[in-house]
């Protein structure tokens, strides 16, 4: 199960870094907050669209459901981003 982890330098991730957890079945996202995280799952079958938006820096990976829900997990470098969306597609 591949673990991606957002770079600590981009924005909203200083001090706490979102995180993806992939595998076979399902997409874990991490937000880190003061108390904790907040996460999000989406299981493979219910991904609608995976795209990438990119800075000069780094990018964010964009995860769209059937059901019209939108995950932006931020902060990944740009390889790591091609990197999940080619696991996601």
């Amino acid at each position: 199960m591949p673990t991606f982890i957002a770079h600590r330098l981009s924005s909203d991730n200083t001090l706490f870094p979102d995180r993806l957890e992939i595998d076979a079945e399902k997409i874990t996202y991490f937000k880190g907050n003061v108390f904790g995280y907040q996460s999000s799952i989406i299981t493979r079958n219910n991904v609608a669209s995976v795209s990438i938006g990119s800075g000069i820096f780094f990018a964010d990976v964009i995860i769209e459901t059937i059901g019209g829900k939108r995950v932006v997990a931020s902060g990944f470098k740009k390889s790591e981003a091609k990197t999940i969306v080619g696991l996601l597609t």
